[in-house]
C-alpha cells in the first residue's frame, strides 16, 4: 500500500466523521506522540528478546500491529497537513544519510557522522 492511498483513506475516514476540524499540524503531531508512547509500552520491561517473542505470538502480533499502524496513521496525516510529500522527503533524506554514512567507512559502527569526520575524513560533511 502506498503512502497516497493511506492519505486518501484517512481523509475520507475523518471526512465521514466531521473530523478535519481537529486535524491541525500541532494536533497530530501530538497524536503522533501518543501512539509512539503506545508502541514502546509494548517493550517497556522486556528484553529485546522478549519483544520479538511477543511480536511473534497472535495477541502481540497484533497489538504491535496496531499500534504501528496509528503510528504510521498520524505520521502520513502530519505530512498531509503539511503539504508535505513523504514519499520525496524520504528520498532527499536517505540520499543525505548516505553521503554522511558511506557505507565504506561506517560499517558495523555506530558513531554519528560527526565522529567520523573529526577522525579527518574531511570529505563529510558536517
Amino acid at each position: 500500500m502506498d503512502l497516497t492511498r493511506i492519505a486518501d483513506d484517512l481523509r475520507d475516514f475523518s471526512a465521514e466523521r466531521d473530523w478535519e476540524q481537529f486535524n491541525t499540524p500541532r494536533n497530530l503531531m501530538l497524536a503522533l506522540v501518543g501512539e509512539v508512547g503506545e508502541l514502546v509500552e509494548i517493550a517497556q520491561w522486556r528484553t529485546d528478546e522478549q519483544v520479538v517473542e511477543h511480536a511473534r505470538t497472535e495477541a502481540g502480533g497484533r497489538a504491535l500491529g496496531d499500534e504501528l499502524s496509528d503510528v504510521l496513521s498520524y505520521l502520513v496525516q502530519v505530512a498531509a497537513s503539511l503539504d508535505i510529500d513523504l514519499g520525496a522527503a524520504w528520498e532527499t533524506k536517505m540520499a543525505a544519510n548516505r553521503e554522511k554514512y558511506p557505507a565504506d567507512l561506517v560499517r558495523g559502527s555506530i558513531k554519528k557522522y560527526d565522529e567520523y569526520h573529526a577522525r579527518g575524513r574531511g570529505d563529510l560533511p558536517a
